[in-house]
């Protein structure tokens, strides 16, 4: 689990020696950058394509790279790669995207509140965060994911109800040394309300480790939308995602090494820019650095 430092981190760090010191890590602008690519790739390059992910050719299966138009090959049924690449690149980022934003949102409120309240609610909510975490998620996401009708929005879902408990821990413990600080007892001295001290002094205190938790979140997410789509219980045929693309190559693989490559390479790269980034974000809102 990364470790963050409790101090708390500015409001508009954007604005900081943060921000500068991210835009001069150069892992993390290099992730930047290749998400950016990635993203625009699936955007804008099934429009710019001869072909659309669902056009057969079968005078063309199996054509490997760079044959005619088809820069990245064919698959068995002569569907252009580059086009299906791009169009389960959009599920695939979407889905990691859509479950980080709903596990953060799930792993913050549990987090926060029992941070702040302690007791025996903080007590209940992380013996529950303590419950799911010892059981294998992995089970609990292919079980969830073969019993329940598995669409691109159900998968989001299912992932995000299996990772939010990372960020649960991770806040609870900021907000934990937070919730003492001059600021939260002079609220208290003003009679504010717990609610409004918890979602408006503390809350944006340490938005610092969410804002890392979440960005390691999406790199997450993709991988389990990828691993349980090669498995056959995620995204379903005709729909590709980068998943079910290893998936299907998986018999060709001496014949046809291409069709798992490319989905393959597709995963590591935005897996290992998402990690790159959230490194970034770590280092530069690490705010321990301020008073060496």
């Amino acid at each position: 689990m990364t470790a963050f430092a409790t101090n708390s981190v500015p409001r508009h760090w954007w604005h900081s020696r943060a921000a500068r010191r991210f835009m001069t890590h150069g892992l993390a602008m290099l992730g930047v950058t290749m998400i950016a690519v990635l993203v625009a790739a699936c955007a804008f390059g099934p429009h710019l394509l001869p072909y659309d992910s669902l056009y057969v050719d079968l005078r063309a299966r199996f054509a490997p790279p760079l044959t005619g138009n088809h820069f990245l090959g064919t698959d068995p049924l002569g569907r252009d790669l580059a086009a299906r690449l791009f169009m389960a690149g959009r599920i695939s980022l979407l889905v990691g995207f859509f479950a980080m934003l709903l596990s953060t949102v799930i792993g913050t409120l549990v987090g926060v509140t029992a941070g702040y309240r302690r007791g025996w609610v903080g007590a209940a909510l992380m013996r529950m965060v303590d419950g799911f975490l010892a059981f294998p998620s992995i089970f609990l996401l292919l079980a969830l994911a073969a019993t329940l009708r598995p669409s691109p929005a159900m998968i989001t879902v299912i992932i995000a109800v299996t990772s939010w408990m990372e960020v649960a821990r991770i806040v609870e413990a900021e907000v934990n040394s937070l919730r003492e600080r001059e600021f939260v007892l002079a609220g208290r001295m003003l009679g504010l309300r717990g609610s409004h001290i918890m979602f408006r002094e503390i809350l944006p205190n340490a938005v610092g480790p969410i804002i890392v938790a979440a960005t390691l979140t999406v790199a997450r997410a993709i991988l389990m939308e990828a691993y349980i789509s090669f498995l056959g219980y995620g995204i379903q045929p005709p729909l590709p995602s980068w998943g079910n693309m290893l998936n299907g190559a998986q018999q060709y693989l001496a014949t046809a090494p291409w069709l798992a490559i490319v989905p393959g390479v597709a995963i590591t790269i935005a897996v290992t820019s998402f990690n790159f980034i959230g490194d970034g974000l770590r280092d530069a809102l690490d705010v321990r650095d301020d008073h060496i």
